[in-house]
């Protein structure tokens, strides 16, 4: 073969291949595109409809948690005596010269309230919130079904601003209450109670947050958060969930107009049943104390004591004589454990140890002085101005 027949028959070899190439991008684009990163979606699962596989549906009414509860939820109303004081006018001499005594009995007028509970006992235990009973000379509850009854104030609790009342009627509803592990954020909520004295309403909404603090409303918080629209009268109502159990006893309202804005709180059960059930057995709570001040650890403070991170409470200051103190127990010194639990901040510890009994003791964990510090302190009963 010569070289023109060579460089024809590699031409027209060439000249095939082109012709090929170019049928088969018409026909089959898929097989010259380049490999494509796989991208991972996890799909949600279609709505079937009902028979199939069971789909994730709110129910289209509440009627039902609310008929539970309600019954077992009343209205309270206080009324006090109260007299003016004597005008400073009445102790001129020319003015009594003229008018003699008959202007110097004091007056006096009966101031009267509104406020909700919750029957949480079939033996009328009643529970509410303090500042609705606070200084009140006659106590009314009023149950849905008509009834009414005068309460009698079993004991009250000002740190967390909960009161226990006792009526004393037969057949008494009660409402079932929740386990606090149960409560999460976006959960339905109901409140229930007596806004501004029109009668039993129930709101709905969400629980926005809970273990809210730091709020200045009581010594001790732990709140949660809700959406439902809580207003004046519905204080010491109920808060509960879909299924019509107690999560919460509804205590304030976040608000520039003294309505509703969406934001309110209630203190947990988990709260409210340890201090109704020290009330009941014994009159007041009482509560562990260790005589100490402590404060959050900031970055810097963290840094000035070589620690990882904030989470702890430097120790400010110790009451001398006091269980801290005797423990041995210094200002300046850290704690990062309580009985073996991490300390998140200065006020979930505050609260850890005041829930401790008086006489329990509790094994502290921490750094003194760039070392590790560990001591056994037998928590005391908290003076009652402190």
């Amino acid at each position: 073969m010569n070289i023109r027949d060579t460089v024809s028959f590699f031409l027209q070899a060439a000249t095939v291949g082109i012709v090929a190439a170019f049928l088969l991008l018409l026909v089959k684009p898929d097989w010259f595109e380049a490999d494509k990163p796989v991208i991972e979606v996890r799909q949600a699962p279609a709505h079937t409809p009902s028979g199939a596989a069971p789909a994730m549906t709110a129910p289209v009414s509440y009627a039902d948690a609310v008929a539970k509860a309600a019954p077992a939820v009343v209205n309270i109303y206080t009324s006090k005596t109260i007299t003016r004081r004597r005008h400073p006018l009445l102790d001129d001499p020319l003015f009594r010269y003229f008018f003699g005594d008959q202007l110097d009995t004091p007056s006096r007028q009966t101031q009267t309230s509104l406020g909700s509970g919750v029957i949480v006992s079939p033996q009328g235990y009643v529970l509410t919130n303090n500042h609705v009973i606070a200084g009140a000379d006659e106590i009314q509850v009023l149950l849905q079904d008509g009834r009414s009854s005068r309460a009698a104030v079993v004991g009250v609790d000002k740190d967390t601003d909960l009161a226990v009342l006792r009526i004393k009627l037969d057949k008494l509803p009660s409402i079932a209450i929740s386990a606090v592990e149960n409560q999460r954020v976006g959960d339905v909520a109901l409140a229930i109670g007596n806004p501004f004295g029109v009668g039993q309403t129930v709101t709905l909404g969400i629980i926005s947050a809970t273990g809210r603090t730091h709020l200045g409303i009581n010594r001790y918080e732990d709140f949660i958060q809700t959406d439902a629209a809580i207003n004046p009268g519905n204080s010491g109502g109920a808060l509960i969930n879909a299924y019509g159990e107690l999560i919460g006893i509804n205590t304030a309202i976040f608000s520039q107009s003294g309505g509703s804005q969406g934001i309110g709180f209630a203190i947990p059960t988990h709260l409210a049943s340890n201090v109704m059930k020290q009330i009941i057995e014994s009159g007041h709570v009482e509560r562990g104390w260790l005589g100490i001040e402590a404060q959050d650890l900031t970055p810097q403070l963290a840094e000035t004591f070589s620690l990882k991170g904030t989470r702890g409470m430097l120790i400010a200051g110790v009451l001398r004589g006091g269980p801290a103190d005797r423990a041995g127990l210094r200002p300046g010194d850290v704690l990062t454990h309580i009985d073996g639990r991490a300390v998140e901040n200065a006020h979930a510890a505050m609260s850890q140890i005041a829930q401790s009994a008086p006489g329990t003791r509790l094994t502290l964990e921490g750094v003194r002085d760039g070392s590790a510090l560990e001591l056994s302190v037998v928590t005391g009963r908290r003076p009652a101005d402190r």
